[in-house]
């Protein structure tokens, strides 16, 4: 199919933006610049894109990027599975799906690509159809665990012609094309030196390791015919002494380009076999800068003639223009910022650039599939919409507390046309987010309170800082409806001896720099606890974390668990686990003793220290509710199943008065996506 670079609902007059201009491969016409890279969002149904997988897709094709790829790890065959949340291209149940998919983004004005893969020695061998992993040589990959075996002719001929099928299916089904992923899947396997120690035709020269590859590829283009794009998602470099280096991939890179089995090559960089390679290099998030692989991947464009696609923490449209226009990429991925917002494209073409909600890089996405820490939508485009639109009666709401849950209510109302106040006790919005953007790498959070701050302003929205305010404040308002969203206070409650302890936000809020050695207690297992300890590591403490639970960083997405490991590591913080804190008390000579019991065991462990630093969470500050609550219409009771279930909150119609909600951390501790999520499905139901 070929696609009109002014089709679909963002059709505004051309452009000179380097990343509105259209792009050709061969009779595919992609109307701009900007893409999002195949990725498992782990919605399928059964290893079908049915309708939530595909409303995902929809969004962004309406909200203007030119190619949508989806099916990250697409498996072709039945020994290729991690046990779910891949989609199942082995058999022909499939094509009728497809076809819809294709004509839903075709329709929005956008291309539609699929990415196919065998794992090879990724697969999981204990799970689904419980095969053996299989790889070019006997091997172990270290984050998925199989010892794969090795691969005969007939394991060779029987994925090739897998590919094959696959691809046809695509085909069938009206995708524009489909790409394969080397790197770490099995493709790469042959071509790397790391996992590839054959002596076959399979094995030793690059050009034997290149041999499956090729046949692979001669498959799918004999399937596919000459007009579908053909893709390969490349590494450029593995980044490691045993594997590909620049030198290598150019090489095999030139050779597919040579035999024209290749129409484009998508980039990445580094390895994939470690938590720590996707998180550093693979996927990098907010600890890794900017787009740490362009200039790598420009380089590499240097010498090819194909078009050359790349994603990797391109988080902003400032550096994606920079990359279209200094010619180091033909086709930018902002995968993750779509997640962010998928009306990227639309807002640049209307002039917006500067209302586009930002990737933060927190990685959230990779913990839970396909939801963004601050876009509730993203993931949930079957019951939550992308573009609020007005209520249909406008009301007047008062919203208390500007943290993240309550600048979510405020600005989702305001959205609806309600008449909006907001007051917050501190000298700016933001609560405890604030807080978690002054400890180590999380700096960049802070993206999640500057948009909506912006957000706020644009819509007029009445924000009083510097206001504590009671039940009096509140009621002079007049409001129709009223959002509690104080949030919480460090919980020290539970603890014997807590007067001698300091808190996290007592460590994060101060300017002035810590010292001497520091006894960490961390009850959570979420960021706050780890991200504090790296801070005063950071400083120069001593610091030693005891946790509950058996590892680091338990309620942590899996990157950032792996960074914190290794960030611990090299600054030498000590760490114990299984106990938790019991007791904490000053002795005779005036140092602090703590008292942990063992999970386990219920052996005591007894650790003196200079400073004690406890995190469990917070207790809600809530006193603003239980003082509206009997004066409110509802009794302050928020009416869960219509929460569910994306309905209105029940309004007797004989009953006068206020409606009285409370929000985030105001009803218990939680995260900071569980506080957002929560704020906008009351808040579209009010």
């Amino acid at each position: 199919m070929t696609l009109s670079p002014s089709s679909g609902p963002a059709s505004l007059p051309a452009s000179k933006d380097p990343l509105l201009q259209p792009l050709r491969i061969k009779k595919l016409l992609l109307r701009n610049r900007i893409m999002s890279t195949s990725h498992a969002s782990f919605m399928d149904d059964g290893g079908l894109p049915l309708e939530r997988y595909q409303r995902y897709h929809e969004e962004k094709a309406k909200g203007g990027l030119a190619l949508t790829m989806f099916g990250g790890s697409s498996m072709v065959d039945v020994d290729s599975s991690w046990g779910g949340g891949q989609i199942n291209m082995a058999a022909d149940e499939i094509i009728p799906h497809l076809q819809e998919f294709s004509n839903r983004i075709h329709a929005q004005g956008a291309a539609l690509m699929c990415q196919l893969s065998h794992l090879g020695r990724r697969a999981d061998a204990t799970t689904n159809n419980w095969l053996p992993a299989l790889a070019p040589s006997r091997s172990r990959e270290t984050q998925h665990r199989a010892f794969s075996r090795e691969m005969d002719e007939h394991d060779i001929k029987r994925i090739v012609t897998a590919y094959g099928d696959a691809a046809a299916r695509c085909h069938e089904g009206g995708l524009d094309g489909v790409e394969t992923l080397t790197g770490g899947h099995l493709i790469g396997q042959f071509f790397s030196p790391r996992t590839n120690f054959r002596s076959d035709r399979f094995g030793g020269s690059v050009g034997n390791r290149v041999r499956f590859g090729l046949m692979v590829h001669e498959e799918i283009r004999r399937r596919l015919g000459d007009d579908p794009i053909l893709g390969m998602r490349f590494v450029v470099d593995e980044a490691s002494e045993d594997g590909l280096h620049f030198e290598d991939c150019l090489e095999i890179a030139s050779i597919f380009e040579r035999e024209g089995l290749v129409d484009v090559f998508n980039c990445i960089f580094g390895r994939m076999d470690t938590v720590i390679a996707l998180a550093e290099q693979n996927m990098p998030g907010m600890s890794q800068p900017l787009a740490p692989f362009l200039s790598k991947v420009g380089a590499f464009r240097q010498h090819t003639r194909l078009p050359v696609f790349h994603a990797a923490r391109i988080t902003d449209l400032a550096t994606a223009r920079y990359a279209i226009r200094e010619g180091l990429l033909d086709m930018v991925g902002m995968t993750r910022a779509h997640m962010a917002d998928p009306q990227i494209v639309n807002k640049l073409m209307r002039g917006e650039e500067e209302r586009i909600r930002p990737c933060v890089g927190a990685s959230y996405c990779m913990h839970k599939k396909a939801n963004c820490i601050h876009n509730p939508a993203s993931g949930r485009e079957t019951m939550l919409p992308q573009v609020i639109v007005p209520a249909d009666r406008q009301r007047k709401m008062v919203v208390v507390g500007g943290g993240p849950a309550g600048l979510e209510a405020a600005r989702v109302l305001a959205e609806r046309g309600h008449a909006v106040v907001l007051f917050e006790a501190g000298n700016r919005p933001g609560g405890q987010l604030l807080l978690a953007c002054r400890a180590s790498w999380r700096r960049d959070l802070v993206g999640i309170i500057d948009w909506r701050v912006a957000e706020l302003a644009r819509l007029g929205v009445d924000v009083r800082c510097d206001v504590y305010a009671g039940a009096e404040d509140i009621l002079s308002e007049s409001p129709d409806a009223v959002i509690i969203a104080t949030g919480g206070l460090p919980d020290t409650e539970w603890l014997p001896g807590a007067e001698h302890c300091m808190t996290i936000w007592d460590m994060l809020s101060t300017t002035t720099e810590h010292s001497g050695d520091v006894l960490l207690y961390d009850g959570t297992g979420r960021h706050e606890g780890m991200s504090t300890a790296l801070h005063l590591a950071e400083q120069g403490c001593q610091v030693h974390v005891v946790t509950i639970d058996d590892s680091l960083a338990q309620e942590v997405e899996y990157s950032s668990r792996a960074i914190y490991r290794k960030q611990f590591k090299q600054l030498g913080i000590t760490v114990t686990v299984d106990h938790h804190l019991i007791k904490v008390e000053r002795d005779m000579s005036n140092t602090l003793k703590a008292t942990f019991k063992h999970e386990l065991t219920n052996e005591l462990l007894e650790l003196p220290a200079t400073q004690i630093v406890v995190e469990r969470g917070t207790a809600p500050l809530d006193e603003v509710f239980h003082a509206l609550k009997d004066l409110s219409s509802n009794a302050g009771v928020t009416d869960l199943p219509a929460l569910i279930e994306g309905r209105p909150q029940r309004r007797d119609a004989v009953v006068t008065g206020f409606e009285l909600h409370r929000i985030g951390d105001a009803v218990a501790s939680r995260n900071v996506h569980a506080s957002i999520y929560e704020a906008f499905r009351l808040c579209m139901a009010l």
